[in-house]
């Protein structure tokens, strides 16, 4: 059964993350899953653009602590959506953590509804945001993105619109998608892809450079003691023991 649900209007795939018992954990059925779904909207010639979506009250809450994937296996997820020849649109209606910020950052343009909420909870759980920042140091704001590092603070939809983690935010999410969505469907294929390659080289030259060190790093703080005192504290929701 797959953890992706597939539909489609007017050349637009909307690809819905499908597993709201774990929140839309990033599973390694999940990346897989979503990895699967992309490749096939790549290639079909009747897609213009790809919204990725979610069910449930969270769009992803981050790695999949009982069964997370290999952190390669995110770099390519990530990759392969930024290098996906079509525009990729998130629409969020709920709330995003961790490894989830990463798939927003990737992605082309991101909407949000106002009352979705956003934090960077790894240094909470004793890792680091490693393979996501592929995507969000290039996209997104130094300072506004050292504090909720660093702090792993809630912040809200409007604050992600300044940080440049989201392209805008309203009450009516699919209301704002509306002029966008009707945009891409306006414009050429071959434009499109030839526009967002443009667009994404700067990003893709961070995957380049940086994308084995990264990766070798959230292999090495997951691994490590602070990490599983931390997932063991998530787990059993209590303060980790480094907490003063």
């Amino acid at each position: 059964m797959t953890l992706i649900a597939r539909t489609r209007a007017r050349a637009v795939e909307t690809l819905s993350l499908d597993s709201p018992h774990n929140r839309n954990a990033l599973s390694a059925a999940l990346v897989g899953d979503l990895a699967d779904a992309l490749g096939d909207a790549a290639e079909d010639t009747g897609v213009r653009a790809v919204v990725l979506t979610h069910t449930g009250n969270t769009f992803s809450a981050g790695a999949d602590l009982k069964d997370p994937p290999p952190p390669e296996a995110l770099v390519a997820l990530l990759r392969q959506i930024i290098e996906l020849p079509k525009p990729v649109v998130a629409r969020v209606t709920g709330h995003v953590r961790a490894g989830g910020l990463g798939l927003l950052a990737a992605c082309d343009i991101a909407a949000a509804s106002t009352d979705a909420t956003f934090a960077f909870t790894e240094v909470r759980i004793g890792v680091a945001p490693a393979v996501i920042s592929l995507p969000l140091l290039p996209r997104t704001d130094p300072r506004a993105l050292a504090r909720y590092y660093l702090t792993g603070e809630r912040f809200d939809a409007p604050e992600a619109v300044a940080t440049g983690l989201l392209t805008t935010c309203d009450s009516d999410v699919d209301k704002a998608l509306d002029p966008v969505l009707d945009g891409l469907r306006r414009s050429a294929p071959d434009a499109l892809a030839e526009t967002k390659r443009l667009l994404t080289a700067r990003v893709l030259e961070a995957f380049d450079r940086d994308a084995d060190a990264l990766t070798a790093l959230s292999a090495r703080l997951f691994s490590s003691p602070q990490a599983r005192e931390g997932m063991t504290a998530f787990l059993e929701r209590r303060d980790p023991a480094w907490v003063v």
